[in-house]
């Protein structure tokens, strides 16, 4: 049997679901009684769920419910992609639980673009074992092939021109065309998500506030949002991939709050707001309430996390509904304690693998 918990008490009024989907919400959770391997010293052992199929809006309503109440712990599991799931089993030798969220990523290196059909069925697993499940992809810019490097010069990092950003946006040019086919590279992977009923927190050209990446550091609406509406455009649309949850995502710049709108795509296009909190470990008053004003009733996410939240800092700004913690700063003592991962695991707030259903 799952552990039972209480009712999250009443969310605010302002929060209304708006869901891109006319889907209706279904009871999700199967209750599966695995007994799941032995909890840490001090922690409460875990009964493990399993979702059935659902839908982005059944993931979506859940995140409305929850948000100002509680916050689902996450853990990404970064290359190699032939290990999808090593940082998540790391969190369970720390805090005998699971992490409610498990991140993967398509990535760059051909050793891990011929690993994605590993990384698709772990996040099959995760989701049966009762996680939610999150991608990102660290992409190649469509000037190169479908596996490069990272550095500027060899892949991620490079830096188009603005005549290239001009023809990658404008529809039909080659690079137009190469960046739909650079898409296409996923959406094999994206349909068997799609046919097992595993909805996908998807957030494609992430941190797209900052120009450290190809996509990014270009605001108003022909930069990097106007890429980011033509990759909804082609997955949602043309490719017709109805589990992607579309996760819009900018990281914490030093005073950038003021700048984050514009890098907004536009609401039809983002179903949760999110924030990468790398350089001040936890966000400012000043990301927290500009991400607010332009989340309206949509959820929000803390999409990437060096330093896992304390449940102080989660209880200071409530609307949190995840966090990711990236991978290997999960046991670097610069960022992290074995102490304080296991205190905000263990904090009434924090919902881990087994200790939620989307039904509520």
């Amino acid at each position: 049997m799952r552990r039972l918990r209480p009712p999250f008490p009443p969310r605010p009024a302002r929060r209304t679901p708006r869901l891109r989907t006319a889907l209706a919400v279904t009871a999700l959770l199967v209750a599966v009684p695995v007994t799941a391997a032995p909890a840490a010293a001090g922690a409460a052992p875990q009964a493990r769920p399993a979702f059935a199929p659902a839908t982005p809006g059944d993931v979506l309503a859940f995140l409305d419910r929850i948000g100002g109440s509680a916050t689902v712990t996450g853990q990404h599991n970064k290359e190699p992609n032939s290990w999808p799931s090593q940082y998540t089993a790391q969190v369970h030798e720390i805090t005998g639980r699971y992490p409610g969220l498990w991140g993967g990523d398509f990535l760059f290196a051909q050793a891990d673009v011929e690993n994605r059909q590993t990384l698709t069925d772990q996040a099959v697993t995760e989701w049966a074992n009762g996680s939610l499940t999150t991608l990102t992809w660290h992409v190649c810019p469509p000037t190169r092939g479908s596996s490069c490097g990272w550095d500027a010069g060899t892949g991620v990092m490079d830096r188009l021109s603005d005549a290239q950003w001009q023809e990658l946006i404008t529809e039909g040019t080659a690079l137009n065309r190469a960046w739909l086919a650079r898409l296409d590279e996923a959406v094999p992977y994206l349909r068997q998500l799609a046919d097992a009923g595993v909805p996908v927190l998807f957030r494609p050209l992430h941190e797209m506030n900052e120009a450290w990446a190809w996509w990014g550091g270009r605001p108003g609406p022909d930069g990097s949002s106007a890429l980011y509406r033509i990759t909804h455009d082609h997955l949602a649309g043309t490719r017709a991939l109805d589990n992607l949850i579309w996760v819009w995502n900018v990281k914490d710049v030093q005073g950038g709050a003021g700048q984050v709108a514009d890098y907004y795509p536009g609401d039809a296009y983002v179903d949760v707001v999110s924030l990468d909190a790398w350089m001040n470990h936890f966000p400012p008053t000043a990301y927290y309430d500009a991400l607010r004003g332009l989340a309206g009733d949509k959820p929000l996410a803390l999409a990437e996390v060096g330093r896992i939240p304390s449940p102080a800092e989660l209880a200071a700004q409530p609307e949190w509904t995840y966090f990711m913690v990236w991978s290997e700063q999960l046991r670097d003592p610069a960022f992290n304690t074995p102490e304080r991962v296991r205190a905000t695991y263990d904090d009434a707030r924090s919902l881990s693998q087994g200790q939620f259903g989307l039904d509520g």
